[in-house]
């Protein structure tokens, strides 16, 4: 991969995932992009409780913070700008994530085609040994209308206004 794309995706990839509503909402944070791997971060926080007794997070909680790792992985398992959407999301819960405590998402992208990006995901609170889900991923690449980086500055603006 280009060193000048790595680059870009480093100035991008912060916006794309903090300036995004949903992902801004959550809280998630950008941690690091690479070429076929990125990582992000999900703070806890008491709306994502999914069991009120035990203070676990919910598992679509780290279930969205799983996709959005996978997604910008497969951005950046591509030689070329692109977007890409999700095909296909499974996700394997190992155990309940530590209460109180950051979950990390980690995603490789292994493998891309033309149009298929495959890739897995670990989400842990501390130990990737000790993982609380693992992750497999599909992602169509889709060509927007406009080059990516202008795609992915009008999705930050919107999101920003």
């Amino acid at each position: 991969m280009d060193d000048k794309l790595i680059q870009r995706l480093w100035e991008l990839a912060p916006k794309f995932v903090e300036g995004s509503p949903h992902s801004k909402m959550m809280g998630m944070k950008f941690i690091a992009v690479d070429q076929g791997r990125a990582t992000l971060s999900l703070p806890y926080s008491q709306k994502f409780i999914g069991d009120p007794k035990s203070r676990v997070l919910h598992g679509g909680a780290i279930t969205t913070l799983l996709d959005q790792a996978s997604g910008l992985a497969a951005i950046a398992g591509y030689n070329r700008p692109t977007s890409v959407a999700t095909l296909n999301l499974s996700i394997d819960y190992m155990r309940a994530a530590e209460p109180g405590k950051t979950i990390l998402a980690t995603a490789h992208c292994y493998k891309v085609t033309r149009h298929v990006a495959f890739v897995r995901g670990i989400a842990h609170d501390g130990d990737e040994d000790d993982p609380v889900a693992m992750s497999q991923a599909t992602f169509m690449a889709t060509e927007p209308k406009s080059s990516t980086q202008n795609f992915m500055q009008n999705m930050i603006e919107r999101s920003l206004t």
